[in-house]
Order: C-alpha cells, then structure tokens, then sequence
C-alpha cells in the first residue's frame, strides 16, 4: 500500500527535482530557490529557502554522506552547500557558461558530474571542487545523469533521445542511440552491482524514460576484455503520456516514474510489474525520489507541489493540501535483509528491546488488545523473555486461555531463534566473518573484506571460498555501495 503522508507547498512556480538524504529531502524550483525539509516531520529546516541562483534550479542531489547538496541552474552554475549551514561552499561554472540542467555525485563523493543545454558534459573532482573534464555530445541538451554504484561510469540522457556509458575519463564506452523517440527526460543507475555467476562479467541495471511515454531498464554489462555493452531487459507501459522522471529505492526492488498524464506509477523493479497508479497530482509529475534509509518517496510537479508517500502497510493516509506535518507518529529507518521492513527493534536481541519495542512487536504479532496491560507493567525485552503462564494470569491478569497460550507461544518463538548482535549479514565478510571496511567483488559475485579474499587467493587455490569454484579471474571491483551501507550503519549504532 502507498499511503499519502503530507503535500509540501511551499514553491511558487513548478517543481523540477526532488533528493533525499538519510534525514532531509531538498526540493527545487523555478522559483530560483531550493527548500529543505527534516525527514522526522517534514517541517523547513531554518536556513530554507537557498537562495544563492539567479534563475530558475533544474535539478538538486545531495552528497552520499548527507553533508552538501548540489544545485544547478540556467544561471550556468552548480551550487554546492553545506548542509549544517546552508552557506555556499563553492559555485561551479559550467564550461561555456551554458545553462546547467543536471548534476549528480558518484557513490564514494570523488566526481561531480554536471550536463548542460549545449550537451556538454563536466566532470569535477570534488574534494578540490576544481574541474577535471569535459566533453559531450554537440547539437543536443543534457538532461539526464547518474553514476553506477561502482563510482567508475556514468550514464547520461539528452533530447536527442540517446544513453551514454562515459568513464571518468570522459571515453564513450558505449552508446543507445535511438533509446527513446522523442528524447530522454532522466536516467538513474539500481544500487547493486551484479555478477554473472562464475564470471568476470559485472553486471549494473539502469532505468530510462522519455518523451516516448515508456520507462525501460537496461542491463549494463562490462568485461576487461569485450568491453561495455548495453542491453534492453524491461519496457513499461504502465502511463499514458511523457514520462518525466524515474528513480530506483534504494534496496533496488521498486521503481517510480513521473508523468506527463499526472500519476505517479510504482514498479516492481525487477519483472518491471506495474504495482501502484497514485494520482494526486492536478499537472505533470516532473520529480520523483526514493529515500535512501525509510520507506518514503517525494513527487514534485508543476501544480508547485511536493507529495511526500509512505510506501507500507498501515500508514495513514493524508488529505492534499497539509503544509509541511506528518500524520506518522515515527518513521523507522532501519530494513531487514529484503529491504522491505522497517521495524527499529530487528536489529536488537529481544533481551534487549526496550518497553516502546515490545510494544511494536506486540502490533506485529496482531496481539494489540495487549498494548495497554504491558505499557502500563512497563515490561521490556528481558521482562518479557521472562514471562510465564503463571505471571500472564496472576501478575498481568489475562484471563483468556487462548490468548496467554499465543502470548506464551510468540514468547517462545522469541527465545528460539537464532542468536544474533544485530550486525546485517550482508555486512560480514564470509571468510573473517567480521564486519568488511573495504569491501570488494569477486568473480564469484561475492562481497568479501579486500585483504581477506586477496590472502585467500594469493595463498589457497583459485576457488571461490563460497562455492568452491574456479575463480575466471582475481579482479576485484570495490563494492562503494556496500561500503557506504556499513558506513551509515555503523554510525547509526
């Protein structure tokens, strides 16, 4: 279920782009302003608006950590601000001084790249914040950006309707001329890098619409040897006019577009199934974005509106028109292994819930008429753990029979599972089984810690240490996505 949180509206003239962080979402307009709004209630930060553009701001992203956002114009420049401010922390003039449309950071924060109106591409180191490249494409207008996870190309979109894969040392790798009739409007890479199985092959999935009215998503593959190739995987039909904006969540598993047609359509990113139509919008839908740490996504249009959608079972939906208040009581942050859940208390040992995570467990299990009795005897993880029929009937006074037997039956189910600290699996590296600091890929298709795998290969057979297999080759690809998971949790904790 996509349930309608709040609707944002605060611009003054359309909505062109929409970015989260872990705890802001930045919208901006052509207006000449960028707002900043606290995810927790979606209330304006105090140094919102930014208002550092002489025209209209096409496009907005914020840096992998959170820390700066980037901004970019017709005025011709990227704006780059510091997010605990909201000063300027540098002004990037585009080559040419054309009219920016569109600007993204690479995963580990390196490269800002920045496409303009005469379809030149520059690439900026951005620690120096100083220019490292252009290039380009003449007689077209660059609308479209966005790095792989692997922070080593990019893809870029123009009106002329084609997709380049660019390195980083602005080479064509290669090219979809004809991707989309009528021109490309966005682009954005999925999160995961993917390896075929027993191979060098490393695989990326990129999601494209336009003004062809379709959304496709293409598989991007690479080899040292044959090169980079693009194929067609999915074409989605699921709207009926231009599609204007596309973006993946950040687990890779949805899929949302924008559309002329006004309605938001959602997708299950992987079969490109058409899940949810969400149509309240009253003009074209030009933004849409995932946040990168809860269930939520943000639609910007040209009715000067930002819709801000909880994707999950049991949000409360809110009528249009709410300025900037959330109707959620919280906003969990934290997934589990799918991606799909955001329950704060998985990443805990039940002896270690706390009385507000007993409560969300007994909402889970559907035992809610429970709520008031433990809240008032304030039992927590170990409380709880240490229940008995004895104490359920005497102590917490549940006189049904059959619900003290579920309560006893959920408990024990509680004390059986597997013990864990809470650490993501997907976070260990299967050979130390500690928590990775340079995670890398091998051929296998497995995430290990660099010196691990690098040890396991220099000093065993060349076999994978998960499947046993020959391992085609010893290169390795850092894993910058995962890295920056591990980063954000490990902070968090």
């Amino acid at each position: 279920m996509v349930s309608l949180i709040c609707t944002l509206q605060c611009h003054r003239d359309d909505v062109n782009c929409c970015a989260f962080s872990a705890s802001l979402l930045a919208t901006c307009s052509g207006d000449k302003t960028i707002r900043v709004y606290l995810t927790k209630d979606f209330t304006e930060v105090p140094f919102s608006p930014l208002t550092g553009h002489g025209y209209g701001v096409h496009c907005c992203c914020f840096s992998p950590c959170g820390q700066y956002l980037a901004s970019c114009s017709t005025d011709a420049t990227t704006v780059v601000w510091a997010m605990k401010t909201g000063e300027i922390e540098a002004v990037l003039e585009h080559p040419g001084r054309s009219p920016v449309r569109v600007c993204a950071f690479s995963p580990d924060a390196s490269y800002l790249v920045s496409g303009a109106s005469d379809g030149t591409v520059a690439l900026w180191d951005f620690p120096s914040r100083t220019l490292r490249k252009t290039g380009g494409v003449p007689d077209t207008t660059m609308v479209a950006c966005s790095f792989s996870p692997c922070a080593q190309m990019f893809a870029t979109g123009s009106t002329y309707g084609d997709i380049r894969i660019w390195d980083l040392g602005l080479n064509q790798l290669t090219a979809e001329k004809y991707a989309h009739d009528l021109g490309v409007t966005c682009c954005q890479f999925a999160p995961l890098i993917l390896n075929d199985v027993g191979g060098c092959v490393v695989k990326f999935r990129l999601a494209s619409c336009g003004l062809d009215g379709l959304v496709k998503i293409w598989v991007i593959s690479k080899t040292p040897s044959a090169g980079c190739k693009m194929q067609l995987l999915h074409t989605l039909t699921g709207q009926s006019a231009s599609v204007l904006s596309c973006a993946y969540s950040a687990d890779g598993q949805l899929l949302v577009s924008g559309s002329m047609d006004k309605t938001v359509a959602v997708y299950e990113a992987n079969d490109g199934v058409l899940l949810y139509r969400l149509n309240q919008h009253d003009r074209y839908v030009t933004a849409c974005a995932f946040s990168p740490t809860a269930p939520l996504i943000a639609t910007g249009s040209m009715d000067k509106t930002v819709n801000v959608w909880c994707v999950e079972d049991g949000c409360t939906a809110q009528a249009p028109g709410h300025e900037g208040k959330s109707l959620l009581d919280e906003i969990p942050s934290v997934s589990d292994e799918a991606g799909r859940k955001w329950l704060g208390h998985s990443r805990l040992m039940p002896s270690d819930w706390s009385e507000d995570d007993v409560l969300a467990w007994l909402r889970e299990e559907e035992l809610e008429s429970l709520i008031d009795t433990f809240k008032v005897n304030n039992i927590d993880g170990a409380e709880l753990l240490s229940l008995s029929k004895e104490s359920l009937c005497s102590e917490l006074h549940i006189e049904s029979l059959g619900l003290r037997s579920k309560v006893l039956r959920k408990i024990e189910e509680l004390r059986n599972a597997p013990v864990s600290n809470g650490i993501p699996d997907e976070y260990l590296c299967p050979i130390t089984h500690e928590i990775m600091k340079d995670p890398v890929i091998a051929a296998d298709g497995y995430s290990y810690e660099r010196e691990a795998i690098e040890s396991w290969i220099s000093t065993k057979s060349r076999s994978s240490p998960m499947t046993n297999l020959p391992l085609q080759t010893t290169l390795l690809t850092p894993n910058r996505t995962l890295k920056m998971a591990i980063c954000r949790w490990t902070s968090s904790q």
